[in-house]
């Protein structure tokens, strides 16, 4: 992983990680949309301008520290919106609202694959530092899907629950979110200490990691990254 080398590195991973998690939280809001749910739509939050999504701690404040001071960087958006009652199947519905953040992010991470090995191939004259950039969008794209897919509220893998709830659960469980995020934040930054590692790191790096290596070993450049 290429984070906390130096400044310049860390604000690309920043540039990089808004419109990622533009692009993720605007996905949920178009999937519950295309599902019969107007609430996004309705609360402007299907617009792809960033400061419709920004939250100041966890799109700012959080990605940042956590590039400098070497981490993966991710970090979340203010949520979009959504009214699970007016899905015809609530359950599946859910599922297919949660999932569709993750899947737009590695989505996006393939075709920046395809687009770094073409330029790569048919433009080898081009800048360095452009396929750098790539590599930060592949990773980070990766690291929010991956990081979002673990199955804990307010996760989007969360979303994998409701299909076996009960009823009565689900109503219960849907209460219990608005008090997960602090929760699991508390979980991310207290892991080393409780664990004597960092769990979550670990995780990102076995999954969004390795990945994005592979898939950026594919595209054939001139010399190493770095």
């Amino acid at each position: 992983m290429l984070f906390g080398i130096l400044p310049v590195y860390a604000v690309i991973a920043f540039l990089c990680f808004i419109p990622a998690i533009v692009i993720h939280e605007v996905s949920h809001g178009f999937v519950a949309h295309l599902l019969g749910d107007p609430t996004a739509k309705k609360q402007g939050r299907l617009s792809l301008n960033p400061l419709s999504h920004i939250d100041p701690f966890g799109t700012v404040v959080l990605p940042l520290i956590l590039a400098f001071v070497g981490g993966p960087v991710f970090g979340y958006a203010k949520p979009v919106p959504y009214n699970p009652s007016h899905f015809k199947n609530v359950r599946v519905g859910e599922l297919l609202t949660g999932l569709a953040g993750p899947a737009s992010n590695i989505i996006m991470a393939a075709l920046t694959v395809v687009i770094a090995y073409l330029v790569a191939t048919f433009a080898p004259q081009a800048p360095f530092w452009l396929f750098t950039v790539f590599y930060y969008f592949i990773f980070i794209n990766l690291v929010l899907a991956f990081f979002n897919l673990i199955p804990l509220p307010p996760l989007d893998g969360a979303s994998i629950i409701a299909l076996f709830l009960p009823d009565k659960a689900l109503r219960q469980y849907y209460q219990i979110q608005q008090y997960a995020l602090p929760i699991l934040l508390i979980l991310m930054f207290m892991g080393p200490y409780i664990f004597g590692f960092n769990p979550i790191s670990v995780y990102l790096g076995a999954t969004a990691g390795n990945l994005a290596d592979w898939a950026f070993s594919l595209v054939p450049l001139p010399g190493p990254l770095l």
